[in-house]
């Protein structure tokens, strides 16, 4: 296509509101500057306590700066990306490349097959061709309650996928669209596509409980015998299936539409070998889809993220088929979203600002990060190959290899790509596909991929292109985040650090974008110092910040005001409620005194060698009462765990902090004004974190549910708050 003709296929603008945000930022910086100059020159000349513990606010209070900064710098040039795909559509017609989705799973008791099925099915209803589709599910558990389930998938997707090309299905996870649509008027098979869904829904969840296959279903499919050679889930041979061949003329759906071929996979796996976890499988379905389909582009989702946009692929095609810039682009990354929040989002998962505005930031400086899920890959890329700028690439060409072989054939072909033993002394892990040794290997892998020149975009269309299943207890979402914090921590101290690791190689502002999230384990320290020092100070009368009469006061105030009130700001622009902004804050705070403490100290245990790595999955299966609690948005503690120690001796030390300044501001009328003039900001300071654990103080001494706080948890809570209170005072 000649210069002067060509049309892009997406567009980047700018963020609005860059200059508010700019100038809000500058003032802060200099409400800041003036808040260190406080502490340097009214530093205290007498009293040992006085001169530590000022020491100690002053650190913290640098290392918020610090931190603050790294995040406004990252947000400085936030874009965001308008595919056209009318345009894709106008320009190459059919000729569209090849699409393969990678969906992994690793337990059928945690992660439902049922789940697994309906995100399954609504990869496969994507408004794409068929025939360019394939769907590859890895099943790391190695369960047949898995495969009975996908088999179940491949029957029902005979109905399901012209039902969503007839009516324009959206979402296409068909329990999601059953739940939230309701009967079309004048569309007879409506009925009959929902019955047949629900007792797919049945046969699998009755299989599942059952932990037994029925003996009719096992004898009609060859691949049920692998399992008799199965010890456990951890020690297999690998397992193979083509469950639909799309290249067979007889694989049709019940209009005689061709079907996208749907792959099984389990790996092998034994004791004496290393799996890599999420890595490792995703490794495996890269080499077994190349020798099958091999499609330039890769979607990988995880089992609970179903399509909820059947227009996806074509937005990311947008981005990699653009003639001028997208030989450019190594992966696309659409937002993290999920179906299952509560209206004012009562754990904080919904990421609103970090998705709408912090992302968009990193944008603008070589590209987001791969968040593990709903990220669309170039094969190249993913596979270690390095950008090449004057190097063209045809994605309509690069996967019309023909693979003539029987699927039987094929699958015994395939199986030695996903041994325990074909990666050794080859680069996989190391240069080639997902990075091995690290918790979160997709940011790893995002970092190595953009340090090998490529970029990376992140596509956030007004209809979400994928939703999951958030956590819906306390426990969990405290357990995720030590997980995802511990693994960018143990990345910052690697040789992946994205300062060293990525000297030259990506701009600068995007190395410092990754250390903002490297870093979210060092919050731990300064967080826990604010929130217990000034209270114990205010008991033994140590005053830690200006008086209120005190014209020093004003830039604490106006640095706090101004940061709070422009993120509520943010937060309702981005679709949130003030409630909603209160839980954000609450968790908050939660997270960087139990997750982000526990991450810390495991990350230095392993470097010790007292820990190995370790891969937890979230649950997504919830105990009813459970879910009615988080419907009813009342937050689930209900179990003992050292976390929920750490909270609740926390509240209760703020809670007893404030109840011993009243006492002296009320018993004492004539000292009440000098007591609140010299400790306004410290008692103003105790009296939010009260606020902010007022469930905690409902889940330790009022509830009566089994979502209550446990009574071990709560004696605990009490005799440690009184010891530090007593030996503080002396």
């Amino acid at each position: 296509m000649a210069k002067k003709e060509y049309v892009p296929l997406f567009e980047t603008r700018k963020v609005k509101g860059r200059i508010l945000f700019r100038c809000i930022a500058a003032s802060i910086l200099l409400g800041i500057c003036f808040i260190i100059m406080y502490r340097i020159r009214y530093f205290p000349v007498g009293g040992k306590a006085e001169r530590w513990t000022w020491i100690g606010l002053f650190l913290s209070e640098l290392w918020f700066s610090f931190y603050w900064l790294l995040t406004t710098v990252c947000r400085w040039n936030a874009v965001i990306r308008i595919p056209f795909i009318h345009r894709l559509s106008q320009r190459f017609g059919k000729e569209l490349p090849g699409i393969d989705i990678f969906v992994c799973t690793a337990d059928p008791l945690i992660e439902p097959p049922s789940l697994l099925v309906n995100t399954v099915l609504s990869m496969m209803a994507y408004d794409y061709p068929p025939e360019k589709l394939s769907v590859y599910l890895s099943d790391d558990g190695g369960s047949n309650l898995t495969f009975y389930a996908m088999l179940e998938a491949a029957n029902f997707s005979k109905t399901w996928l012209p039902f969503c090309k007839k009516f324009k299905v959206e979402p296409m996870s068909p329990e999601a669209y059953f739940r939230t649509a309701s009967e079309p008027l004048n569309v007879e098979e409506w009925p009959s596509v929902k019955r047949l869904y629900e007792e797919m829904k049945m046969r699998i969840e009755t299989t599942t409980k059952l932990n037994q296959i029925p003996q009719q279903v096992y004898k009609q499919h060859k691949g049920f015998r692998e399992w008799n050679f199965v010890t456990s889930k951890h020690d297999h041979q690998t397992i193979l299936q083509i469950l639909i061949d799309g290249r067979d003329t007889n694989a049709v759906d019940i209009e005689g539409n061709p079907l996208p071929t749907l792959v099984y996979l389990a790996r092998e796996k034994r004791p004496q070998y290393h799996h890599h976890f999420k890595a490792g499988a995703m490794n495996a379905l890269i080499r077994i889809s190349s020798r099958i389909s091999n499609a330039p582009i890769i979607l990988n989702v995880d089992c609970d993220m179903y399509s909820n946009n059947s227009e996806s692929i074509k937005y990311s095609l947008c981005i990699f088929m653009d003639e001028e810039k997208g030989d450019e682009f190594g992966y696309v990354q659409f937002p993290q979203s999920f179906d299952n929040l509560t209206k004012n989002d009562i754990y904080g998962c919904s990421f609103r600002v970090i998705q709408k505005l912090e992302v968009k930031g990193l944008d603008a400086n070589g590209g987001p990060c791969f968040i593990g899920t709903g990220c669309f890959h170039r094969r190249e890329a993913l596979c270690g190959k390095k950008y090449e700028k004057n190097f063209r690439f045809d994605l309509k060409k690069l996967n019309n290899t023909k693979v003539n072989e029987r699927a039987s054939l094929l699958e015994e072909i395939c199986k030695v790509l996903a041994s325990c033993t074909f990666e050794h002394n080859t680069t996989w892990g190391k240069e080639m596909g997902l990075i091995y040794g690290f918790s979160v290997e997709d940011i790893v892998t995002g970092l190595s991929v953009q340090c090998r020149g490529w970029k990376s975009v992140f596509l956030d269309p007004e209809r979400d292109g994928f939703f999951g299943v958030a956590p819906i207890t306390l426990f969990q979402l405290l357990v995720q985040h030590k997980r995802w914090t511990e693994g960018h921590l143990q990345v910052f101290l690697s040789k992946y650090c994205p300062l060293l690791y990525g000297y030259k190689k990506i701009p600068l502002k995007l190395r410092l974008a990754y250390c903002a999230y490297n870093l979210w384990a060092a919050n731990c320290l300064a967080t826990l110092y604010y929130v217990v020092v000034p209270c114990l100070c205010l008991l033994k009368g140590i005053k830690l910040f200006p008086k209120i009469s005190s014209p020093w006061v004003l830039p604490f105030a106006y640095v706090a005001f101004s940061h709070h009130a422009y993120s509520l700001g943010e937060f309702l622009w981005c679709g949130g409620t003030f409630l909603g902004w209160c839980n954000d804050q609450r968790m908050w705070l939660f997270k960087r005194t139990t997750s982000y403490l526990f991450a810390s100290l495991e990350t230095i245990l392993k470097l010790l060698g007292y820990s190995q790595l370790a891969f937890v999955i979230t649950t997504k299966v919830a105990d009813e009462d459970v879910s009615k609690r988080y419907d009813q948005e009342m937050i689930e503690f209900g179990v003992a765990s050292p976390m929920f120690n750490i909270l609740a001796t926390l509240a209760i030390l703020n809670l007893l902090g404030s109840f011993g300044t009243m006492k002296k501001v009320t018993m004492h009328a004539d000292k009440g004004f000098k007591v609140l003039d010299q400790f306004g900001l410290q008692i103003l300071l105790c009296l939010v974190l009260v606020t902010i654990n007022l469930p905690v103080y409902q889940a330790l001494f009022f509830r009566m549910d089994k979502g209550k706080m446990p009574s071990s948890v709560t004696y605990k809570s009490i005799i440690f708050a009184l010891l530090a209170c007593t030996l503080s005072v002396y």
